[in-house]
């Protein structure tokens, strides 16, 4: 996620569009500015994941959080890059679309996000007393 963040912001400075470069138009600094708190928020989670192995804790919801944040934030960031870029983002020359095609991977390697989705509504229902038979 944060290789196609700095790819894009890289780009959106160099790229002159409108007059100026595209860095310039606020719609574009918008999508800039969610990669930004989409490749914070995996970061936080992944840290904490790694906090609670650290102090012997369980893994169970917070590993699982993290993965799917982190998956869904690299497939959000690197589709946005490859928009970002235009036609040339998804040619093979610029890399972005590998990294796209590596955050889709991530989706689903050691276990899908609609998995790790049931595995935390499952420690959620856990604490509250509610969890299924």
């Amino acid at each position: 996620a944060r290789a196609g963040m700095e790819a894009a912001a890289g780009y959106l400075g160099e790229r002159r569009a409108f007059g100026g470069p595209l860095a310039d138009q606020q719609g574009l600094r918008f999508m800039l500015a969610e990669m930004a708190r989409d490749v914070a928020a995996a970061r936080a989670l992944t840290r904490e994941a790694a906090g609670a192995r650290d102090r012997g804790e369980s893994l169970v919801e917070v590993s699982s959080l993290a993965k799917w944040t982190a998956s869904d934030a690299a497939m959000r960031v690197t589709t946005d890059a490859v928009q970002l870029f235009g036609g040339s983002g998804y040619s093979r020359e610029t890399g972005i679309e590998r990294l796209m095609r590596d955050a889709k991977g991530a989706q689903i390697y050691e276990g899908t996000n609609q998995i790790h989705r049931e595995i935390v509504a499952g420690e959620v229902l856990k604490r509250a007393g509610s969890a299924p038979d």
